[in-house]
């Protein structure tokens, strides 16, 4: 049996986290969340989806991303792992999850936000 196709304009959005090991306090990673905010703008830019978000927890810090490519050797996973290992945070990155096919809005749209 064939799996049906995704009606146009729709496309496999995708998870995954950086985790970092010892967690590490907000205002040390104030640089990397000014590269999270640019990626996510240049990622609008360019009609695709790519953001990523901290959760702050007790024993590590996750930057949660989603995107529409499970390839995580973009050049945003690339600035952010520099950025990372500038910190000399020790992180390791978790397999992308398909976890949803969402409608993406038209690009007309998504620039009125």
């Amino acid at each position: 049996m064939t799996q049906p196709k995704p009606p146009p304009g729709s496309r496999t959005v995708w998870a995954y986290a950086y985790e970092i090991v010892p967690p590490q306090p907000e205002e040390r990673l104030r640089r990397v969340l000014a590269l999270l905010d640019r990626e996510q703008a240049h990622a609008r830019l360019g009609d695709r989806i790519w953001e990523g978000r901290f959760v702050l927890g007790q024993q590590v810090t996750h930057i949660l991303v989603v995107s529409d490519n499970p390839q995580q050797d973009l050049e945003a996973n690339h600035r952010l792992e520099v950025e990372l290992r500038d910190l000399a945070a020790g992180f390791s990155i978790t397999t992308p999850m398909a976890v949803a096919d969402e409608p993406v809005p038209p690009i007309s749209a998504a620039r009125r936000r």
